[in-house]
Protein backbone atom coordinates (compact mmCIF):
# COMPACT_ATOMS: atom_id res chain seq x y z
CA UNK A 1 0.00 0.00 0.00
CA UNK A 2 2.89 2.38 0.70
CA UNK A 3 3.38 2.82 -3.06
CA UNK A 4 -0.10 4.40 -3.37
CA UNK A 5 0.94 7.86 -2.24
CA UNK A 6 -2.44 9.52 -2.72
CA UNK A 7 -4.24 6.90 -0.66
CA UNK A 8 -1.63 7.10 2.11
CA UNK A 9 -1.92 10.89 2.30
CA UNK A 10 -5.71 10.63 2.60
CA UNK A 11 -5.37 8.07 5.40
CA UNK A 12 -2.93 10.31 7.32
CA UNK A 13 -5.08 13.42 6.94
CA UNK A 14 -8.16 11.56 8.15
CA UNK A 15 -6.17 9.93 11.01
CA UNK A 16 -7.68 6.60 9.98
CA UNK A 17 -6.66 3.96 12.56
CA UNK A 18 -7.68 1.15 10.19
CA UNK A 19 -4.39 1.69 8.35
CA UNK A 20 -2.14 1.47 11.43
CA UNK A 21 0.37 -1.27 10.70
CA UNK A 22 -0.32 -1.24 6.94
CA UNK A 23 2.28 1.49 6.40
CA UNK A 24 4.27 4.12 8.30
CA UNK A 25 4.56 7.85 7.62
CA UNK A 26 8.04 9.37 7.77
CA UNK A 27 8.30 13.16 7.99
CA UNK A 28 11.29 14.53 6.10
CA UNK A 29 11.53 17.79 8.07
CA UNK A 30 11.46 16.31 11.59
CA UNK A 31 13.02 12.89 10.78
CA UNK A 32 10.22 11.22 12.78
CA UNK A 33 8.02 8.33 11.67
CA UNK A 34 4.41 7.85 12.80
CA UNK A 35 1.42 5.59 12.46
CA UNK A 36 -1.33 6.93 10.10
CA UNK A 37 -3.62 7.79 13.03
CA UNK A 38 -1.03 10.00 14.80
CA UNK A 39 -2.96 12.72 16.72
CA UNK A 40 -0.57 15.57 15.81
CA UNK A 41 -1.33 18.00 12.99
CA UNK A 42 -0.47 16.18 9.72
CA UNK A 43 2.60 17.52 7.90
CA UNK A 44 2.46 18.89 4.38
CA UNK A 45 2.09 16.21 1.75
CA UNK A 46 5.42 17.10 0.16
CA UNK A 47 7.14 16.42 3.51
CA UNK A 48 5.70 12.90 3.82
CA UNK A 49 7.25 9.69 2.61
CA UNK A 50 5.88 6.23 3.26
CA UNK A 51 7.45 2.94 4.29
CA UNK A 52 6.05 -0.58 4.60
CA UNK A 53 7.66 -1.32 7.98
CA UNK A 54 9.05 0.34 11.08
CA UNK A 55 12.38 -1.35 10.31
CA UNK A 56 12.55 0.41 6.94
CA UNK A 57 11.90 3.76 8.66
CA UNK A 58 14.63 3.12 11.19
CA UNK A 59 17.05 2.00 8.50
CA UNK A 60 16.40 5.25 6.64
CA UNK A 61 17.35 7.27 9.72
CA UNK A 62 13.91 8.15 11.16
CA UNK A 63 13.05 7.81 14.85
CA UNK A 64 9.73 6.77 16.40
CA UNK A 65 7.13 9.41 17.30
CA UNK A 66 6.73 9.86 21.05
CA UNK A 67 3.04 10.74 20.71
CA UNK A 68 1.56 7.94 18.61
CA UNK A 69 4.18 5.26 19.42
CA UNK A 70 4.16 3.50 16.04
CA UNK A 71 5.95 0.50 17.54
CA UNK A 72 2.67 -0.41 19.31
CA UNK A 73 0.60 -0.57 16.10
CA UNK A 74 -1.21 -3.80 15.24
CA UNK A 75 0.79 -5.94 12.82
CA UNK A 76 0.12 -5.80 9.11
CA UNK A 77 -2.77 -8.09 8.12
CA UNK A 78 -0.80 -9.00 5.00
CA UNK A 79 1.24 -11.62 6.84
CA UNK A 80 -1.83 -13.51 8.05
CA UNK A 81 -3.67 -13.65 4.72
CA UNK A 82 -0.76 -14.77 2.54
CA UNK A 83 1.33 -17.93 2.36
CA UNK A 84 4.17 -16.76 0.12
CA UNK A 85 7.83 -16.53 1.13
CA UNK A 86 7.67 -12.99 2.55
CA UNK A 87 4.57 -13.67 4.65
CA UNK A 88 6.00 -16.90 6.04
CA UNK A 89 9.29 -15.15 6.80
CA UNK A 90 7.50 -12.36 8.67
CA UNK A 91 5.60 -14.86 10.79
CA UNK A 92 8.86 -16.61 11.69
CA UNK A 93 10.61 -13.32 12.52
CA UNK A 94 7.70 -12.42 14.82
CA UNK A 95 8.17 -15.83 16.45
CA UNK A 96 11.79 -14.92 17.27
CA UNK A 97 13.56 -17.30 14.86
CA UNK A 98 16.18 -14.75 13.76
CA UNK A 99 17.10 -13.97 17.37
CA UNK A 100 17.48 -17.67 18.19
CA UNK A 101 18.88 -19.13 14.96
CA UNK A 102 20.06 -16.16 12.89
CA UNK A 103 19.27 -15.49 9.23
CA UNK A 104 20.65 -18.92 8.15
CA UNK A 105 18.18 -20.58 10.54
CA UNK A 106 15.34 -18.49 9.10
CA UNK A 107 16.27 -19.47 5.54
CA UNK A 108 16.57 -23.15 6.49
CA UNK A 109 13.07 -23.17 8.00
CA UNK A 110 11.72 -21.62 4.79
CA UNK A 111 13.66 -23.89 2.45
CA UNK A 112 15.30 -21.03 0.54
CA UNK A 113 18.81 -19.61 0.37
CA UNK A 114 19.80 -16.79 2.69
CA UNK A 115 20.36 -14.48 -0.28
CA UNK A 116 16.91 -15.13 -1.71
CA UNK A 117 15.15 -14.50 1.62
CA UNK A 118 17.05 -11.24 2.13
CA UNK A 119 16.33 -10.09 -1.43
CA UNK A 120 12.60 -10.78 -1.16
CA UNK A 121 12.26 -8.97 2.18
CA UNK A 122 14.26 -5.97 0.98
CA UNK A 123 12.13 -5.70 -2.15
CA UNK A 124 8.79 -5.78 -0.36
CA UNK A 125 9.55 -4.33 3.08
CA UNK A 126 12.55 -2.12 2.51
CA UNK A 127 14.51 -3.97 5.21
CA UNK A 128 16.25 -7.31 5.58
CA UNK A 129 15.62 -9.93 8.26
CA UNK A 130 18.26 -8.53 10.63
CA UNK A 131 16.76 -5.03 10.49
CA UNK A 132 13.23 -6.42 10.99
CA UNK A 133 14.37 -8.47 13.98
CA UNK A 134 16.21 -5.43 15.37
CA UNK A 135 13.02 -3.34 15.21
CA UNK A 136 11.20 -6.09 17.07
CA UNK A 137 13.92 -6.20 19.74
CA UNK A 138 13.61 -2.45 20.21
CA UNK A 139 9.86 -2.78 20.70
CA UNK A 140 10.34 -5.57 23.25
CA UNK A 141 12.99 -3.54 25.09
CA UNK A 142 10.68 -0.55 25.37
CA UNK A 143 7.91 -2.76 26.72
CA UNK A 144 10.20 -4.22 29.40
CA UNK A 145 11.59 -0.81 30.34
CA UNK A 146 8.10 0.65 30.79
CA UNK A 147 6.31 -2.29 32.43
CA UNK A 148 8.91 -3.85 34.73
CA UNK A 149 11.41 -2.73 37.32
CA UNK A 150 14.13 -5.00 35.94
CA UNK A 151 17.70 -3.71 35.74
CA UNK A 152 18.61 -2.48 32.26
CA UNK A 153 21.22 -5.20 31.83
CA UNK A 154 18.60 -7.91 32.32
CA UNK A 155 16.24 -6.13 29.93
CA UNK A 156 18.94 -5.94 27.26
CA UNK A 157 19.49 -9.68 27.18
CA UNK A 158 15.80 -10.53 27.67
CA UNK A 159 14.94 -8.43 24.59
CA UNK A 160 17.49 -10.34 22.53
CA UNK A 161 20.40 -7.89 22.36
CA UNK A 162 23.89 -9.35 22.37
CA UNK A 163 25.35 -6.56 24.53
CA UNK A 164 24.27 -3.71 26.77
CA UNK A 165 25.99 -1.22 24.47
CA UNK A 166 23.98 -2.41 21.46
CA UNK A 167 20.82 -2.18 23.55
CA UNK A 168 21.57 1.41 24.62
CA UNK A 169 22.52 2.51 21.10
CA UNK A 170 19.44 0.96 19.51
CA UNK A 171 17.00 2.44 22.02
CA UNK A 172 18.54 5.91 21.59
CA UNK A 173 18.49 5.62 17.80
CA UNK A 174 14.90 4.35 17.55
CA UNK A 175 13.21 6.37 20.30
CA UNK A 176 15.56 9.36 20.67
CA UNK A 177 15.69 8.62 24.40
CA UNK A 178 18.06 6.66 26.61
CA UNK A 179 16.54 3.60 28.33
CA UNK A 180 16.61 5.41 31.68
CA UNK A 181 14.74 8.35 30.12
CA UNK A 182 12.09 5.98 28.76
CA UNK A 183 11.55 4.59 32.25
CA UNK A 184 11.41 8.08 33.78
CA UNK A 185 8.53 8.97 31.44
CA UNK A 186 6.48 5.96 32.64
CA UNK A 187 3.70 6.86 35.13
CA UNK A 188 4.39 5.58 38.62
CA UNK A 189 2.64 2.39 39.58
CA UNK A 190 2.70 0.90 36.09
CA UNK A 191 5.69 -1.36 36.60
CA UNK A 192 4.97 -4.96 37.59
CA UNK A 193 5.86 -6.00 41.12
CA UNK A 194 5.59 -9.78 40.69
CA UNK A 195 8.87 -11.29 39.41
CA UNK A 196 8.42 -12.54 35.86
CA UNK A 197 4.93 -11.01 35.55
CA UNK A 198 4.01 -8.48 32.89
CA UNK A 199 0.77 -6.61 32.23
CA UNK A 200 0.34 -5.11 28.78
CA UNK A 201 -2.23 -4.13 26.18
CA UNK A 202 -2.58 -5.91 22.84
CA UNK A 203 -3.96 -3.51 20.21
CA UNK A 204 -6.29 -4.53 17.40
CA UNK A 205 -8.20 -2.98 14.50
CA UNK A 206 -11.81 -2.25 15.41
CA UNK A 207 -14.35 -3.70 15.42
CA UNK A 208 -13.66 -6.86 17.38
CA UNK A 209 -16.49 -9.12 18.50
CA UNK A 210 -15.21 -11.17 21.45
CA UNK A 211 -18.20 -13.51 21.71
CA UNK A 212 -17.23 -16.35 19.39
CA UNK A 213 -13.50 -15.72 19.89
CA UNK A 214 -13.38 -16.19 23.66
CA UNK A 215 -16.52 -18.35 23.65
CA UNK A 216 -14.83 -20.92 21.44
CA UNK A 217 -11.62 -20.97 23.49
CA UNK A 218 -13.50 -21.28 26.79
CA UNK A 219 -15.98 -23.93 25.60
CA UNK A 220 -13.23 -26.17 24.25
CA UNK A 221 -10.72 -25.50 27.06
CA UNK A 222 -8.74 -28.55 28.20
CA UNK A 223 -8.73 -28.79 32.02
CA UNK A 224 -5.30 -28.13 33.47
CA UNK A 225 -4.11 -26.37 30.31
CA UNK A 226 -6.84 -23.76 29.81
CA UNK A 227 -9.59 -22.12 31.84
CA UNK A 228 -11.98 -19.18 31.92
CA UNK A 229 -11.68 -17.25 35.16
CA UNK A 230 -12.75 -13.77 36.29
CA UNK A 231 -13.51 -12.61 32.77
CA UNK A 232 -10.23 -13.84 31.29
CA UNK A 233 -9.10 -16.79 29.20
CA UNK A 234 -6.05 -18.33 30.82
CA UNK A 235 -3.70 -21.00 29.47
CA UNK A 236 -0.19 -22.39 29.72
CA UNK A 237 2.37 -21.84 26.97
CA UNK A 238 5.29 -23.94 25.75
CA UNK A 239 8.02 -21.45 24.76
CA UNK A 240 11.56 -21.72 23.33
CA UNK A 241 13.38 -20.94 26.59
CA UNK A 242 10.83 -22.09 29.16
CA UNK A 243 7.11 -21.92 29.80
CA UNK A 244 4.54 -19.26 30.52
CA UNK A 245 1.01 -18.61 31.72
CA UNK A 246 -1.12 -15.97 30.04
CA UNK A 247 -4.43 -14.36 30.96
CA UNK A 248 -6.23 -12.60 28.09
CA UNK A 249 -9.12 -10.25 28.90
CA UNK A 250 -11.34 -8.62 26.24
CA UNK A 251 -11.62 -4.83 26.60
CA UNK A 252 -13.45 -2.30 24.40
CA UNK A 253 -10.28 -0.95 22.74
CA UNK A 254 -7.62 -3.59 23.48
CA UNK A 255 -6.98 -7.05 24.88
CA UNK A 256 -5.60 -7.06 28.39
CA UNK A 257 -2.66 -9.45 28.61
CA UNK A 258 -0.98 -10.65 31.79
CA UNK A 259 2.03 -12.88 31.26
CA UNK A 260 4.01 -14.87 33.78
CA UNK A 261 7.18 -16.20 32.14
CA UNK A 262 9.83 -18.53 33.47
CA UNK A 263 12.34 -16.79 31.13
CA UNK A 264 11.85 -13.21 29.95
CA UNK A 265 13.64 -13.98 26.68
CA UNK A 266 10.33 -15.56 25.63
CA UNK A 267 8.39 -12.29 25.83
CA UNK A 268 8.42 -11.48 22.11
CA UNK A 269 7.39 -15.01 21.17
CA UNK A 270 4.64 -15.12 23.80
CA UNK A 271 3.13 -11.85 22.57
CA UNK A 272 3.30 -12.99 18.96
CA UNK A 273 1.55 -16.27 19.76
CA UNK A 274 -1.17 -14.57 21.79
CA UNK A 275 -1.84 -12.14 18.95
CA UNK A 276 -2.03 -15.05 16.54
CA UNK A 277 -4.34 -17.00 18.88
CA UNK A 278 -6.84 -14.12 18.91
CA UNK A 279 -6.33 -13.13 15.24
CA UNK A 280 -5.58 -9.56 16.35
CA UNK A 281 -3.79 -8.50 13.17
CA UNK A 282 -6.85 -9.11 10.98
CA UNK A 283 -8.50 -6.32 8.97
CA UNK A 284 -12.16 -6.76 9.99
CA UNK A 285 -13.43 -3.97 7.75
CA UNK A 286 -12.03 -5.62 4.62
CA UNK A 287 -13.37 -9.02 5.71
CA UNK A 288 -16.86 -7.81 6.59
CA UNK A 289 -17.19 -5.66 3.47
CA UNK A 290 -16.50 -8.69 1.30
CA UNK A 291 -18.94 -10.94 3.17
CA UNK A 292 -21.67 -8.29 3.07
CA UNK A 293 -21.78 -8.59 -0.70
CA UNK A 294 -23.78 -11.80 -0.18
CA UNK A 295 -27.33 -10.72 0.77
CA UNK A 296 -27.84 -13.83 2.91
CA UNK A 297 -24.66 -13.22 4.94
CA UNK A 298 -25.05 -9.44 5.25
CA UNK A 299 -27.59 -9.53 8.15
CA UNK A 300 -25.26 -11.80 10.16
CA UNK A 301 -22.33 -9.45 9.61
CA UNK A 302 -24.36 -6.33 10.41
CA UNK A 303 -25.68 -7.92 13.62
CA UNK A 304 -22.24 -8.62 15.10
CA UNK A 305 -19.37 -7.28 12.95
CA UNK A 306 -15.72 -7.95 13.64
CA UNK A 307 -15.74 -11.69 14.26
CA UNK A 308 -12.28 -13.22 14.38
CA UNK A 309 -11.06 -16.76 13.77
CA UNK A 310 -9.95 -18.39 17.06
CA UNK A 311 -6.56 -19.89 16.31
CA UNK A 312 -3.87 -21.57 18.43
CA UNK A 313 -0.58 -20.99 20.22
CA UNK A 314 0.73 -24.45 19.22
CA UNK A 315 0.01 -25.93 15.80
CA UNK A 316 0.94 -29.51 16.72
CA UNK A 317 -1.22 -29.37 19.84
CA UNK A 318 -4.22 -28.24 17.83
CA UNK A 319 -3.79 -30.98 15.20
CA UNK A 320 -3.73 -33.61 17.94
CA UNK A 321 -6.82 -32.12 19.56
CA UNK A 322 -8.58 -32.04 16.19
CA UNK A 323 -8.08 -35.81 15.88
CA UNK A 324 -9.33 -36.34 19.45
CA UNK A 325 -12.43 -34.35 18.52
CA UNK A 326 -13.35 -36.34 15.42
CA UNK A 327 -17.03 -37.38 15.50
CA UNK A 328 -17.45 -36.73 19.23
CA UNK A 329 -18.96 -33.94 21.30
CA UNK A 330 -16.99 -30.97 22.60
CA UNK A 331 -17.20 -32.40 26.13
CA UNK A 332 -15.88 -35.80 25.03
CA UNK A 333 -12.98 -34.20 23.16
CA UNK A 334 -12.05 -32.23 26.28
CA UNK A 335 -12.15 -35.42 28.36
CA UNK A 336 -9.85 -37.29 25.97
CA UNK A 337 -7.39 -34.39 25.93
CA UNK A 338 -7.48 -33.95 29.71
CA UNK A 339 -6.50 -37.60 30.24
CA UNK A 340 -3.47 -37.19 28.00
CA UNK A 341 -2.51 -33.96 29.76
CA UNK A 342 -2.65 -35.59 33.19
CA UNK A 343 -0.60 -38.59 32.09
CA UNK A 344 1.93 -37.00 29.72
CA UNK A 345 1.83 -33.21 30.17
CA UNK A 346 4.65 -31.21 31.74
CA UNK A 347 3.64 -29.95 35.22
CA UNK A 348 3.78 -26.21 35.92
CA UNK A 349 3.19 -24.03 38.95
CA UNK A 350 0.35 -21.54 38.53
CA UNK A 351 0.57 -18.67 41.05
CA UNK A 352 -3.20 -18.19 40.73
CA UNK A 353 -4.07 -21.89 40.79
CA UNK A 354 -6.21 -23.73 38.26
CA UNK A 355 -3.63 -24.51 35.59
CA UNK A 356 -1.44 -27.53 36.17
CA UNK A 357 0.23 -28.68 32.93
CA UNK A 358 1.55 -27.76 29.53
CA UNK A 359 -0.11 -29.77 26.78
CA UNK A 360 2.16 -32.77 26.04
CA UNK A 361 4.61 -32.49 23.15
CA UNK A 362 4.38 -35.05 20.30
CA UNK A 363 7.55 -36.71 21.62
CA UNK A 364 5.82 -37.41 24.94
CA UNK A 365 2.66 -38.68 23.23
CA UNK A 366 4.72 -41.11 21.16
CA UNK A 367 4.92 -43.19 24.36
CA UNK A 368 1.13 -43.58 24.58
CA UNK A 369 -0.15 -47.15 24.43
CA UNK A 370 -2.87 -47.01 21.73
CA UNK A 371 -4.93 -49.59 23.63
CA UNK A 372 -5.24 -47.13 26.53
CA UNK A 373 -7.11 -44.63 24.34
CA UNK A 374 -10.88 -44.76 24.81
CA UNK A 375 -11.71 -44.37 21.14
CA UNK A 376 -12.41 -46.56 18.10
CA UNK A 377 -9.49 -48.53 16.66
CA UNK A 378 -9.43 -46.53 13.43
CA UNK A 379 -9.11 -43.25 15.34
CA UNK A 380 -6.33 -44.71 17.48
CA UNK A 381 -4.47 -45.43 14.25
CA UNK A 382 -5.07 -41.86 13.09
CA UNK A 383 -3.77 -40.50 16.42
CA UNK A 384 -0.62 -42.65 16.50
CA UNK A 385 0.17 -41.94 12.84
CA UNK A 386 -0.12 -38.19 13.35
CA UNK A 387 2.02 -38.25 16.50
CA UNK A 388 4.61 -40.39 14.70
CA UNK A 389 4.82 -38.02 11.73
CA UNK A 390 5.15 -34.99 14.02
CA UNK A 391 7.83 -36.73 16.08
CA UNK A 392 10.02 -37.93 13.21
CA UNK A 393 9.75 -34.61 11.34
CA UNK A 394 8.08 -35.94 8.18
CA UNK A 395 5.15 -33.63 9.01
CA UNK A 396 5.86 -30.14 10.31
CA UNK A 397 3.16 -27.74 11.44
CA UNK A 398 4.34 -24.20 12.12
CA UNK A 399 3.80 -20.56 11.29
CA UNK A 400 6.01 -21.00 8.23
CA UNK A 401 4.07 -23.98 6.83
CA UNK A 402 3.10 -23.85 3.18
CA UNK A 403 -0.68 -24.18 3.32
CA UNK A 404 -1.16 -26.17 0.11
CA UNK A 405 1.72 -28.54 0.75
CA UNK A 406 0.69 -29.17 4.35
CA UNK A 407 -2.91 -29.85 3.31
CA UNK A 408 -1.69 -32.49 0.87
CA UNK A 409 0.49 -34.13 3.53
CA UNK A 410 -2.40 -34.23 6.00
CA UNK A 411 -4.85 -35.66 3.47
CA UNK A 412 -2.38 -38.49 2.80
CA UNK A 413 -2.60 -39.63 6.44
CA UNK A 414 -5.13 -42.35 7.38
CA UNK A 415 -8.28 -40.97 8.98
CA UNK A 416 -7.76 -37.41 7.73
CA UNK A 417 -10.76 -36.27 5.72
CA UNK A 418 -11.75 -32.80 4.46
CA UNK A 419 -13.22 -31.66 7.80
CA UNK A 420 -10.11 -32.47 9.85
CA UNK A 421 -7.74 -30.98 7.29
CA UNK A 422 -9.81 -27.82 6.87
CA UNK A 423 -10.19 -27.17 10.60
CA UNK A 424 -6.41 -27.56 11.03
CA UNK A 425 -5.83 -25.25 8.06
CA UNK A 426 -8.20 -22.66 9.52
CA UNK A 427 -7.13 -22.66 13.15
CA UNK A 428 -3.57 -24.04 13.20
CA UNK A 429 -2.10 -22.96 9.87
CA UNK A 430 -4.03 -19.68 9.84
CA UNK A 431 -5.46 -19.97 6.31
CA UNK A 432 -8.16 -17.24 6.15
CA UNK A 433 -9.85 -19.00 3.24
CA UNK A 434 -10.25 -22.46 4.80
CA UNK A 435 -13.87 -23.58 4.53
CA UNK A 436 -15.66 -26.40 6.41
CA UNK A 437 -18.26 -27.31 3.81
CA UNK A 438 -18.87 -30.73 5.41
CA UNK A 439 -19.30 -29.43 8.98
CA UNK A 440 -22.71 -30.28 10.40
CA UNK A 441 -23.11 -26.86 12.03
CA UNK A 442 -22.30 -25.10 8.76
CA UNK A 443 -24.79 -27.23 6.83
CA UNK A 444 -27.51 -26.52 9.38
CA UNK A 445 -26.83 -22.80 9.21
CA UNK A 446 -26.83 -22.88 5.43
CA UNK A 447 -30.21 -24.62 5.36
CA UNK A 448 -31.66 -22.13 7.85
CA UNK A 449 -30.44 -19.14 5.82
CA UNK A 450 -31.51 -20.52 2.46
CA UNK A 451 -27.98 -21.26 1.27
CA UNK A 452 -27.21 -24.51 -0.59
CA UNK A 453 -27.02 -27.34 1.94
CA UNK A 454 -24.91 -29.91 0.11
CA UNK A 455 -21.12 -29.52 0.48
CA UNK A 456 -20.44 -29.19 -3.25
CA UNK A 457 -23.18 -26.63 -3.86
CA UNK A 458 -22.27 -24.66 -0.73
CA UNK A 459 -18.60 -24.61 -1.75
CA UNK A 460 -19.60 -23.21 -5.15
CA UNK A 461 -21.70 -20.49 -3.51
CA UNK A 462 -18.87 -19.69 -1.06
CA UNK A 463 -16.49 -18.85 -3.91
CA UNK A 464 -17.87 -15.30 -3.72
CA UNK A 465 -16.67 -15.05 -0.11
CA UNK A 466 -13.02 -15.70 -0.95
CA UNK A 467 -10.43 -15.06 0.40
CA UNK A 468 -12.31 -14.82 3.71
CA UNK A 469 -14.26 -18.06 3.91
CA UNK A 470 -12.82 -18.92 7.35
CA UNK A 471 -14.52 -15.77 8.66
CA UNK A 472 -17.76 -16.75 6.94
CA UNK A 473 -17.55 -19.99 8.95
CA UNK A 474 -17.59 -17.94 12.16
CA UNK A 475 -20.69 -16.02 11.10
CA UNK A 476 -22.47 -19.21 10.04
CA UNK A 477 -21.59 -20.99 13.28
CA UNK A 478 -22.98 -18.01 15.20
CA UNK A 479 -26.52 -18.85 14.09
CA UNK A 480 -26.48 -21.78 16.54
CA UNK A 481 -26.95 -21.69 20.32
CA UNK A 482 -23.78 -23.70 21.04
CA UNK A 483 -21.64 -22.27 23.90
CA UNK A 484 -18.75 -21.59 21.48
CA UNK A 485 -20.73 -18.60 20.19
CA UNK A 486 -21.15 -16.78 23.50
CA UNK A 487 -18.81 -14.91 25.81
CA UNK A 488 -18.71 -16.86 29.09
CA UNK A 489 -20.29 -15.27 32.15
Amino acid sequence: MHFDRERCVRAVRSKDARFDGWFFTAVLTTRIYCRPSCPVVPPKAENMTFYPSAAACQQAGFRACKRCRPDTSPGSPEWNQRADLVARAMRLIADGVVDRDGVPGLAARLGYSTRQVERQLLTELGAGPLALARAQRAQTARLLVETTGLPMAEIAFAAGFSSIRTFNDTVREVFALAPSELRARTPRGRTASTPGALSLRLPFRAPLNPDNLFGHLAATAVPGVEEWRDGAYRRTLRLPYGHGIVALTPKPDHIGCRLVLSDLRDLTVAISRCRRLLDLDADPVAVDDQLRTDPLLAPLVDKAPGRRVPRTVDEAEFAIRAVLGQQVSTAAARTHAARLVTAYGEPVDDPDGGLTHIFPAPEALAEVDPESLAMPRTRRATFTTLVGRLTDGTLHLGVESDWSETRARLLALPGFGPWTVDVIAMRALGDPDAFLATDLGIRRAAQELGLPATPSALTARAAAWRPWRAYAVQYLWATDSHPINFLPV
